[in-house]
């Protein structure tokens, strides 16, 4: 496979200024009450004509028209079949989509859980009616109706992949083959300097969190994204003292599999793309799911709440997760496509297997990444849970040192 994962999701920066300590939503799995509620608005009745175009922000190489390789090109085609002329734009971090959603610039967002909630509750984004999605169906009932793509019984996207933060080890070093995050976190790790982690708050704290859930059950943490004060120092504490043991925070995935690849890291945090393309050339590494579980991202297509273009927006949405669109997807960005119809598409047989696309067990072992607030996202009222503005502060402080 040499397909090459274009994301690049740069380490999230400060948080952009949104009162997100009046803002609530459900648990991990599924898409619960909160104490406050998303701005009122209405979803799209019934689909028209096409306006003729449309304006989509989408992570690199979900939008792909040629001009990267020029066999890859799901965009062209969708220009033809709808008459909608598609201007995209790549965003390199969800605050930068944050950022420029809801002032109707853009129609159609590939929002990550880690902004999905904030774009919500600002009033963005707008809710979707999935009767006008027309692959909706065949999107699995495990991946619909989450903490990241809805609130309470609304829709607000369309599911379109996702994947989960694997732990990567070179095989010819790690031994014997870990399958647990305390090759990572352990003060006494013998992989002390050669460690990588991923470089971002929301992942990187609940990372930390996902193993204490294991290690340290007294803390009482039953979601990573929902820490109190006494949980996110804990978590803070375990970062820092891994601090002088990281080799490297990476957030290009061409940076990872290089240092991989150069034994410059020897275990961490990882994509499965990443130990696909540094199989691919032949370097000694492998990937599990570890047994305390591990974070992941899903990614979900919404509607700008002032989008110009509405009848395009749903048109887009419809053809990117139509099976033939998601196989192509699904291999050239390197993630497990919502719509499950793409696996018996893909020019790899056993893409689908590798990527569990199907597997919902799997599914349910990932803490898919959303975003921190101060009304506890696990659901508890008796505290206040340290919000994402702190995430950032944390977490630049324990990078630096």
């Amino acid at each position: 496979m040499r397909h090459t994962r274009l994301l690049t999701l740069a380490a999230a920066g400060a948080v952009i200024g949104l009162a997100l300590a009046a803002c609530s939503s459900g648990g991990s799995s599924g898409g619960g009450s909160g104490k406050a509620t998303p701005p009122p608005m209405q979803a799209l009745s019934s689909l028209g004509d096409g306006e003729g175009e449309v304006n989509i922000l989408a992570w690199a190489g979900y939008a792909e028209d040629g001009s990267t390789d020029p066999t890859v090109d799901w965009v062209t085609p969708f220009e033809t079949a709808t008459g909608c002329k598609a201007n995209v734009q790549v965003a390199d971090t969800s605050d930068s989509m944050f950022e420029k959603m809801g002032t109707g610039d853009f129609d159609v967002v590939s929002a990550s859980g880690d902004s999905s909630l904030r774009m919500i509750y600002a009033g963005k984004v707008a809710p979707v009616n999935t009767s006008l999605l027309t692959n909706y169906a065949d999107v699995p009932d495990f991946q619909k109706m989450q903490a990241w793509n809805s609130v309470g019984d609304v829709a607000y996207g369309m599911p379109h992949g996702w994947g989960a933060q694997l732990l990567g080890y070179r095989t010819d070093k790690a031994t014997p083959a870990p399958d647990s995050w305390s090759v990572v976190f352990d003060p006494k790790s013998p992989y002390s300097g050669k460690i990588t982690d991923y470089d971002s708050p929301t992942d990187g704290i609940a990372a930390a969190a996902v193993y204490l859930m294991s290690t340290q059950p007294d803390l009482k943490i039953t979601n990573p994204y929902a820490l109190d004060k006494a949980q996110f120092d804990a978590a803070v504490a375990l970062l820092t003292a891994q601090q002088p043991h990281v080799a490297s925070y990476w957030a290009s995935y061409a940076d990872a599999q290089k240092a991989l690849e150069n034994g410059s890291t020897e275990v961490g945090s990882t994509w499965q793309i990443i130990i696909n393309l540094a199989k691919a050339d032949s370097s000694p590494v492998e990937s599990v799911l570890p047994k305390e579980g591990a974070t992941g991202w899903a990614d979900t297509w919404m509607v700008d709440a002032k989008s110009p273009h509405p009848n395009c927006a749903y048109q887009w949405m419809n053809w990117v997760t139509k099976p033939d669109v998601q196989a192509q997807i699904a291999e050239w960005f390197g993630e497990a496509p919502a719509n499950v119809k793409a696996c018996a598409l893909t020019t790899d047989p056993t893409h689908c297997d590798t990527f569990h696309a199907q597997d919902e067990g799997y599914f349910k072992k990932i803490w898919f990444w959303s975003t921190p607030q101060s009304d506890c996202l696990d659901g508890r009222t008796d505290v206040k849970c340290i919000p994402y503005s702190e995430w950032g502060k944390a977490w630049s402080s324990i990078k630096n040192g």
